[in-house]
């Protein structure tokens, strides 16, 4: 293939993965704003507590946990997998097999499938006890003064900005994790995953606080990951969002105490 060419189809990868991401997630979206409206719905024509009693609704929690973190999080991701079908297509012009670029993506999602279910049991956890509302927010001043404080901490921890790094460089990850085949894409995808959890699970922990099913708020939240992760390496913006969070959850604490 001569260079144009090579050039062309690059171009034509990029967008098909670009439409891909875009598409997966305005249906992400789609089924959040439906399950928001029928939470709402429930709130004003109940008023009462919605606790999940059977493995049914354990179930449907789950899956609206794994949606809501598609749609949160493969945009901030989006980075990445750019990266990754990039140097896949380099590869497959160099003759070596190709691996389609959703190998890498499952590995991700099953990572926060992961999470997804961990969130889920939390969430019943929660409701059992009523400190959740209908929509999924704290009920208790203090139990969300205490989220509010912990994920500002969280934001100044070694751990998160490690994790955060790995996230900001996706070139700098992928040459350094290579693996051939789809095995290795997958567990690409699973590596990335762990990083990226690990940069924003207490952030995700802030839903409890804002309301699972409050659609500005997990607009909001997606959307500072997705500037947190593109932002440069070393930039200040985690550490400032982490001294506003604590100031923020310690006036909770303190106006409830």
């Amino acid at each position: 293939m001569t260079a144009t060419s090579l050039e062309s189809a690059a171009r034509r990868d990029r967008w098909v993965v670009l439409l891909s991401l875009l598409g997966v997630t305005t249906l992400a979206w789609v089924y959040l704003v439906d399950m928001g409206e029928m939470a709402t719905m429930a709130e004003t024509m109940t008023g009462t507590r919605v606790t999940a009693a059977t493995v049914v609704d354990f179930l449907l929690m789950f899956v609206m946990w794994v949606v809501m973190m598609i749609g949160m999080m493969l945009p901030s991701a989006s980075p990445m997998i750019l990266m990754f079908a990039r140097i896949n297509r380099n590869h497959r012009n160099k003759g070596e097999p190709f691996v389609p670029t959703g190998t890498f993506v499952a590995g991700y999602i099953v990572v926060w499938s992961g999470f997804s279910f961990a969130a889920t049991a939390l969430q019943w956890g929660l409701q059992e006890v009523g400190l959740l509302s209908p929509l999924m927010a704290s009920t208790n001043a203090v139990f969300g003064g205490l989220v509010l404080a912990a994920s500002g901490v969280y934001q100044w921890t070694p751990l998160k900005h490690a994790c955060l790094r790995h996230c900001q460089t996706p070139l700098g990850f992928l040459m350094t994790r290579w693996r051939d085949g789809a095995g290795g894409a997958f567990h690409m995808g699973l590596s990335h995953g762990a990083y990226c959890v690990g940069c924003c699970w207490v952030l995700m922990a802030l839903l409890f606080v804002g309301g699972v099913m409050n659609l500005l708020w997990v607009a909001a939240l997606a959307a500072f990951v997705f500037v947190e992760k593109i932002a440069p390496p070393g930039c200040w913006l985690p550490r400032i969002a982490g001294a506003t969070l604590i100031a923020w959850g310690g006036w909770i604490l303190g106006s409830a105490l």
